[in-house]
């Protein structure tokens, strides 16, 4: 897949994804006055070809790869070629996240927008009908094998990589573990949404195939990133936390792959065991 060699670079300092807070911390024999860093959560309006679409809670990085993976997961676009560029425009209120659409997809589009205002990385803000909830199309999902120490591997590798995270105890995280689970992309934002599509978007301009490898999540897996990971094409999908009901239903129906509540030292599978090697 193409990558996105006009994306203008944002203008905002690096500093910017915390700000510094002075606290004073109570315990059962002192009081600390001390500093915390908190995660910065700013407005990032999405405009397609001039028109606004939604407004979404998010970490202000990785901002071109969540323009790519949000247009994906949301069935704007379906591959990576179809975006031609994206601009960041920094304002007083927010950031505009500005995304060029080829003219063919760009009027499909426009032909059915709809209006969101999205809380932190909301899911199905903005539906007015329980027929909109998110439904990916059915894809084939690849037949692979992923050995358990994998991914202990990439859970172990995860804990190092949530730079953000450990600085703020803020964020989540979403990564991507190849087979033997070394991680070769991971993406955090304030919401679990948001950090699944900003990975998914780097996929796609990296064009990492979603064929040899398995999806890693801080959160819990709830029917929304299940979709997220059916419309990437991903097999097989660890969560540290526990599956909601419906998201355990979305996973059997796409024949995904699902573990969760995973540890270094153990994994619980919901549905798909056959896709997990203990040898």
């Amino acid at each position: 897949m193409s990558k996105d060699a006009g994306t203008q670079p944002m203008a905002l300092p690096p500093c910017s994804l915390t700000v510094p807070m002075q606290v004073v911390a109570y315990t059962s024999d002192a009081v600390r006055p001390g500093e915390r860093a908190l995660a910065v959560e700013s407005p990032i309006n999405l405009v397609y070809g001039s028109v606004p679409h939604a407004v979404m809670m998010a970490t202000p990085a990785d901002l071109e790869d969540f323009a790519y993976g949000f247009s994906l997961t949301e069935g704007i676009i379906e591959e990576a070629a179809e975006i031609r560029e994206t601009r960041i425009e920094a304002t007083p209120d927010g950031i505009r996240l500005h995304v060029d659409l080829a003219p063919g997809r760009l009027r499909e589009h426009l032909a059915r927008k709809r209006a969101i205002s999205g809380r932190t990385g909301c899911g199905v803000c903005g539906i007015e009908d329980l027929t909109e909830l998110p439904r990916a199309e059915m894809r084939a999902v690849p037949d692979l094998r992923i050995p358990l120490p994998a991914i202990a591997r990439a859970l172990t590798g995860l804990d190092a990589a949530q730079r953000l995270g450990v600085e703020t105890r803020a964020v989540h995280a979403a990564a991507w573990a190849r087979l033997d689970g070394e991680l070769s992309a991971v993406r955090e934002d304030v919401g679990r949404h948001n950090a699944l599509d900003k990975l998914i978007g780097a996929m796609m301009r990296t064009g990492t195939a979603s064929d040899q490898g398995f999806l890693v999540i801080t959160s819990r897996c709830s029917f929304e990133m299940v979709e997220k990971a059916a419309r990437l094409g991903a097999a097989v999908i660890v969560a540290i936390s526990a599956p909601t009901s419906l998201a355990l239903d979305r996973a059997r129906a796409h024949g995904i792959t699902l573990c969760a509540i995973a540890r270094a030292d153990s994994v619980t599978v919901f549905t798909g065991p056959e896709r997990l090697a203990t040898a």
